[in-house]
């Protein structure tokens, strides 16, 4: 006999202020207690030695969570310059130091260097894989880690504040698969000083800001109250930038069963012919969203399915 699934069918997001020291699985296991939810996943992973916006996926909005990813993510974040760390980060032992500082004028030089495409070698102390195991389990375990060099997008990276000659703080806009540790390491070596990062704070993902986010006090002070439902997000907010078009209820329902359709859309509406082939859309139906679909051909072709 299949096990029942325990908990209530919750849709949508909630933005969580991820405490220091948990890991983002930890977080989620958390919320979905609260909000005695029966799925719940991460929009992209924080380490537990980073605090801030940690997108929490609730019921079918785990179906969107690759649109949140892929988004772009801000950072500020830390640096402690004269020492290089083993993980790039305050947990690993110090390698190397220095006693070279540099000075306001040196940092705003090489700046624009970092911005735009560049290439990034990833901390080996990282969940990349290598061979199937994650690269910072073979790092524990004293095993040489290779990793390829990968190119990133950094939109903006400007120097916030000085606080001591030893500290120089931060704010990064970047794309999928930057590693602040990474950038902070090669500012320190560019520098010709050695730097890692001592603190890390997501300020936002894709459309997801710390001004929507809760921390885990709060939220467990709400536990199973009608005040919880204030903090959740539509699961349509991971969706804004795609186009929506709408559907009939028969053709909503062929589109729920799996069905690809030919829509015929009132004339005051969007015809499908505006579509490029190969665009995604979010298929809706009086108002309700029915599927993440894509545009074949004058067709509409269900991606994902949202049981709503």
């Amino acid at each position: 006999m299949a096990r029942k699934r325990r908990g209530q069918p919750v849709h949508g997001w909630l933005i969580l202020d991820k405490p220091l020291g948990m890991s983002s699985s930890r977080a989620v296991g958390a919320v979905r207690r609260a909000l005695d939810a029966a799925k719940a996943g991460h929009g992209g992973t924080l380490d537990p030695l980073a605090t801030g916006v940690l997108p929490i996926a609730l019921g079918e909005a785990t179906k969107t969570v690759s649109y949140v990813i892929t988004g772009k993510k801000r950072y500020g974040f830390t640096l402690r310059w004269g020492e290089a760390s083993e993980t790039d980060d305050g947990e690993g032992a110090i390698t190397a130091t220095s006693p070279v500082r540099p000075s306001q004028a040196e940092i705003l030089a090489v700046l624009p260097g970092f911005v735009g495409a560049i290439t990034q070698l990833p901390p080996i102390y990282s969940a990349l894989k290598v061979a199937g195991e994650r690269a910072y389990a073979l790092a524990r375990d004293g095993q040489e880690v290779v990793l390829a060099p990968r190119t990133v997008e950094i939109d903006s990276l400007r120097l916030v504040a000085m606080p001591d000659p030893d500290h120089a703080e931060f704010e990064a806009e970047v794309g999928k698969g930057t590693y602040i540790r990474a950038l902070g390491r090669d500012l320190g070596i560019t520098l010709g000083c050695y730097a890692h990062v001592t603190a890390l704070r997501r300020l936002s993902v894709g459309p997801f800001g710390l001004e929507r986010a809760i921390s885990l006090d709060i939220l467990a002070g709400l536990e199973h109250s009608a005040a919880v439902s204030e903090h959740l997000l539509p699961l349509e907010t991971a969706l804004d930038d795609i186009p929506a078009l709408a559907l009939t209820e028969a053709e909503a329902e062929a589109l729920r069963c799996g069905r690809t359709v030919t829509p015929s859309l009132p004339s005051d509406q969007m015809p499908i012919e505006k579509f490029a082939d190969g665009v995604t859309i979010r298929a809706t139906s009086n108002g309700k969203l029915v599927a993440l679909a894509a545009i074949e051909g004058g067709l509409v072709r269900p991606i994902r399915v949202m049981n709503l």
